[in-house]
């Protein structure tokens, strides 16, 4: 098969493997027991923290471990709210986010929290302005993310973060698509919490993180509960861990031969399409480099996908944590896009061992498609 779909998963890297297989075999012990074999547990992950957090420009005390990208957002967004409530409870988002964002904002919307919406510029990127006009006293939280999955424009972090400082305001940034893909400072871009999933950086799948900085308040969803300071229940995967840090600290070592091996490969690839059936959604430089999020004028993005599958070639029609994909997706339709338009979007995501043979293969399918006398239209 040829896989095209490396921002839904990845595959587990040898290394990450060998780290998953050797932590495994060699500490076994609880990281919380008292015991040497839960010591030495302790110390690994002591030191997989510090070299998680060399990644951001963090502290390793700011890290606490999840089961991957979702339950990272859930589990950062309403620790924060709960911990600021006080405060206020007005939080501004967008219409960008992964599905588990809205998950937990509706949580707090029916606990009487407000959360409202950015308008959204016409190439992916959020409205500064917007921010601006929502800002309110009670506002105590901002949520967007570093790039959406769905259109993988990336967002002005650093603005939203000053904006978020100067009004006092936390900012939780997602960043399971960008995390050891693209640089991310978290002191230089004021972000107070980040979500990280193992494996869309070749780790391995249920272990994430959530990193929330120290000198922010936050208060558990689980009273009573003592791991990781009480943030979440559970014994801690350390061979998960490891082999997730071994996995991110070798993609992020190699971020810029990859990064620019996969520009080329956007820019080749785009130019083998007709462009008279397919066009590129949302900013063309301002995106993930392994992403391109496309639309098929008339036809559907989900019939693209189906028979490219049917071709073994694996790309997606949309975020797989998605409820329902008979909704055109929201990002689009807050860019501007009809919900005609909406429904073409299909996405292609590159991985680090994906050649131009594969593409080459994939762009004469999806051509051979647009030219098919079977017209599904949206």
């Amino acid at each position: 098969m040829i896989y095209l779909d490396h921002c839904a998963t990845t595959p587990m890297s040898e290394e990450a493997g060998q780290t998953y297989i050797k932590t495994s075999q060699s500490f076994y012990g609880n990281e919380q027991s008292l015991h040497d074999a839960g010591d030495s547990a302790g110390q690994l992950l002591d030191h997989c923290k510090k070299e998680l957090a060399s990644i951001l420009n963090g502290e390793a005390s700011g890290f606490y471990f999840t089961s991957g990208g979702s339950d990272s957002n859930i589990t950062a967004l309403l620790s924060l709210a709960y911990g600021n409530q006080g405060r206020g409870t007005h939080i501004i988002t967008s219409p960008l986010e992964h599905p588990s964002v809205y998950q937990a904002l509706e949580k707090l919307k029916s606990e009487g929290f407000e959360v409202e919406e950015t308008a959204v510029q016409p190439n992916g990127q959020i409205s500064l302005a917007s921010i601006k006009e929502l800002i309110r006293e009670d506002t105590i939280l901002i949520t967007i993310c570093h790039a959406s999955s769905e259109t993988g424009v990336i967002q002005p972090i650093e603005e939203i973060g000053s904006l978020a400082q100067d009004h006092g305001i936390l900012f939780h940034c997602d960043a399971v698509q960008t995390f050891a893909k693209i640089p991310i400072d978290i002191k230089k871009n004021r972000i107070s919490a980040i979500s990280m999933s193992a494996h869309k950086v070749y780790g391995p799948k249920n272990t994430g993180a959530c990193y929330i900085d120290p000198a922010a308040a936050w208060k558990s969803m689980y009273p009573g509960v003592v791991h990781q300071q009480g943030i979440k229940p559970g014994t801690i995967d350390v061979p998960g861990i490891a082999a997730f840090t071994t996995a991110s600290l070798n993609l992020y070592e190699k971020r810029e031969l990859v990064t620019a091996a996969w520009r080329q490969m956007q820019s080749w690839f785009l130019k083998q399409l007709n462009d008279d059936v397919f066009s590129l959604i949302g900013d063309k430089k301002k995106r993930l480099p392994h992403h391109l999020a496309l639309r098929a004028h008339r036809r559907e993005g989900q019939w693209i996908m189906l028979e490219c599958n049917r071709k073994n070639i694996a790309i997606s029609s949309g975020s797989a944590c998605k409820t329902s994909y008979s909704d055109p997706p929201k990002s689009l339709i807050a860019m501007g896009c009809s919900p005609e338009e909406a429904h073409g979007l299909f996405r292609i995501s590159f991985g680090v061992d994906t050649t131009y043979e594969e593409l080459a293969a994939v762009a004469e399918t999806l051509n051979e498609l647009a030219a098919s006398s079977m017209n599904v239209q949206v």
